[in-house]
């Protein structure tokens, strides 16, 4: 058997340099961080490996609180820079879901993207770098030792859900197929695989052909298979909660998995907050075909056409200013009559057909969005919005997203739509794109409180956050931050957790439906096998405790006359609710109304008395967040109290 030493002697993948985080993010998608990288001790890595594998061999569940040396790699000082980068300051960690360790094994998923919200359920998805997801290995990892499997440059694709079932959950799929024949169920490799060794090593099984035309089959620009090996103990690979990803099988003599364990931490990173637009510095256009062959997966980018360019310019700008690009500079020598027919050439282009239409369609919508006339971009963009096919709804949604503010008076009256799927783009829309102005608040407001649809209701829940942050960077309607945070609240006393969807009914996840009481997947019921909770879930009360996070991530100063009710409204979620995620959530907010503080440091009396409290209202539950709460700075002594050393 070769040791772990033996295995990080091997030469490693290129890792990201970090002055290119932030532009092979936006067109890779996926970047990885040296150890070295992190600033802490390589000590650190070999004490989350020695305490989770002796958690892993005595079968016992790992945890943070059972491992809380993975409290410092969350905290270490060069994964809190790159990650600030990519989301933000205080940037918060979605608590109880996968946030614990992954053994790769025997079996095969196949290609799938996360949802951005809690476990299995269904969220709008973000092209805007809303969230991430981390990987952290605290051991080396060979090519042999089921790497994670990847599709960089994937992150802009997707494919239909809202009437296509196989999508209904939140993790959506390149081959559903895959599950429904039972394929994913068959060992590839182990004493149980029905394959060859050589043909397991060399990649030459069924499923092994069956991933790489999946990927090949989607006919998407510079996809292909990239597995994150070899690496060494400590790397960190962040990626788009919009990449197809998958877990992979081991290769290696399946009788030294038990003494030679390949684990795996997965942690949900969340934005709450935005680039201020007097601190934002222009970036420099990017001549992207000139990148030339990319580093890490050595795939040549030159000859990838204006339609992704134009997507990754975009983002690459966000990122670095919160705000869309100036138009294309292609497009100053077009005017008049040569506009409009580029602007109605744009407009079929966004109506492509077939899966890999797609980014012909995202790519037109983005090139309609940057054509340097607003007004005509907005025309073509909205009357897409209101096509019948749900690719072309998609594409123009983001499209005006890119637009930016001009697009606020569009999604405001689709957000008044009959139509359900017009009305969730236009509150979706509002909160990637919109000032917080008063009509615009009161609009979401009234979807959150009156809409039928659950979907429509969460939506709306994580565009006040989504609203809320915006205003704090911009200081454009900070003085509605609170009515945003009532809202929320209020919303908390009306909506109700209901049993995971899996559970009430009696298949899996993947499988489920869109009841009479809910037309989204809110995933599957989580109680850690603790009797204070239930196995139940909730879309909307998760999206409003999610915004509520974030609105506690600035300080006491925008909240305001709110803070009272919103700090009794989290204890009594903190105490009582069933679902152990929102009850995380309520903590974090909770910890970052403590530690994050006021502008003006003035003492604060509810604040005060809330920090002496806080390790009593954490007791409440017999599940504590923690690394969820350690990004919101948690002193020592509130973790000392409950034994978790740091």
């Amino acid at each position: 058997m070769r040791t772990n030493d033996e295995v990080e002697s091997e030469s490693s993948v290129p890792y990201t340099s970090p002055d290119c985080i932030v532009q092979d993010f936006a067109s890779r998608g996926l970047v990885l961080l040296a150890p070295e990288s992190l600033g802490i001790s390589p000590d650190v890595h070999e004490r989350v490996y020695t305490k989770e594998k002796a958690a892993y061999l005595a079968k016992d569940r790992v945890t943070p609180a059972r491992v809380p040396d993975i409290l410092d790699v969350l905290n270490a000082p060069g994964l809190v820079a790159a990650c600030n980068q990519l989301v933000g300051e205080n940037w918060a960690i979605v608590p109880f879901t996968h946030n614990a360790s992954f053994t790769s094994g025997s079996r095969d998923q196949h290609w799938h993207k996360d949802d951005n919200g809690p476990y299995n359920g269904r969220k709008q998805r973000h092209h805007q770098a809303v969230q991430i997801e981390m990987l952290y290995y605290p051991q080396p990892v060979s090519e042999l030792m089921g790497p994670t499997a990847t599709m960089p440059f994937s992150q802009y694709w997707t494919f239909n859900h809202e009437e296509n079932h196989d999508n209904f959950a939140g993790a959506d799929h390149l081959d559903f197929a895959y599950m429904l024949t039972g394929m994913e169920g068959r060992p590839v490799s182990g004493p149980d695989s029905e394959y060859d060794l050589a043909d397991i090593q060399n990649q030459r099984t069924a499923h092994d052909v069956r991933m790489r035309e999946a990927v090949i089959n989607t006919g998407w620009p510079l996809v292909k298979q990239f597995e994150a090996a070899p690496l060494q103990r400590g790397s960190v690979l962040l990626y788009s909660h919009n990449t197809f990803h998958r877990g992979n099988h081991r290769r290696d003599d399946w009788r030294t998995w038990e003494d030679n364990p390949r684990f795996m931490w997965r942690f949900w990173l969340y934005r709450t907050t935005e680039v201020s637009p007097s601190i934002a510095e222009e970036p420099v256009d990017i001549d992207w075909n000139g990148m030339g062959v990319d580093p890490l997966t050595q795939i040549d980018v030159s000859d990838v056409s204006d339609d992704v360019t134009t997507v990754w310019r975009y983002h690459h700008h966000w990122l670095k200013t919160g705000a869309p690009p100036s138009p294309r500079p292609e497009m100053a020598e077009l005017a008049g009559d040569s506009l409009e027919q580029e602007a109605k050439r744009l407009y079929h282009q966004i109506q492509e057909k077939h899966d890999e239409g797609e980014p012909m369609r995202v790519g037109a919508a983005y090139k309609l969005a940057s054509i340097g006339d607003t007004a005509l971009a907005v025309e073509y963009l909205a009357r897409a919005l209101y096509d019948e096919r749900e690719s072309v709804r998609r594409a123009a949604t983001y499209g005006l997203v890119a637009v930016g503010r001009e697009a606020t008076e569009t999604f405001l009256t689709a957000a008044a739509s009959p139509i359900k799927w017009v009305r969730k783009a236009g509150i979706y829309g509002l909160g990637d794109a919109s000032p917080l102005t008063d009509q615009v608040f009161q609009v979401v407001e009234d979807r959150l409180r009156n809409d039928s649809s659950v979907y429509i209701r969460s939506v709306a829940a994580g565009t006040l956050g989504c609203l809320g942050r915006r205003a704090v960077a911009t200081g454009i309607g900070l003085s509605l931050v609170p009515d945003c945070m009532e809202a929320l609240v209020a919303s908390l006393a009306r909506e109700e957790n209901r049993p995971g969807m899996d559970i009430a009914q009696g298949r899996s996840i993947k499988y489920v439906r869109p009841t009479d009481d809910c037309d989204i997947c809110e995933g599957v019921g989580i109680d850690l096998g603790l009797e204070r909770f239930d196995l139940v879930r909730s879309a909307v009360r998760e999206n409003v405790l999610w915004s509520i996070v974030i609105l506690c991530s600035h300080g006491l100063d925008p909240i305001g006359s709110v803070l009272g009710s919103t700090v009794d409204a989290l204890k009594l979620v903190v105490a009582e609710d069933r679902n152990v995620i929102n009850v995380g959530f309520a903590m974090d907010a909770l910890n970052r109304l403590v530690n994050l503080g006021s502008d003006d440091d003035q003492p604060v009396p509810l604040v005060d008395a809330l920090r002496r409290e806080l390790p009593e209202i954490f007791r409440t539950s017999p599940a504590q967040a923690w690394e969820a709460v350690v990004r919101g700075g948690i002193d020592d002594h509130t973790t000392a109290v409950f034994g978790i050393g740091r």
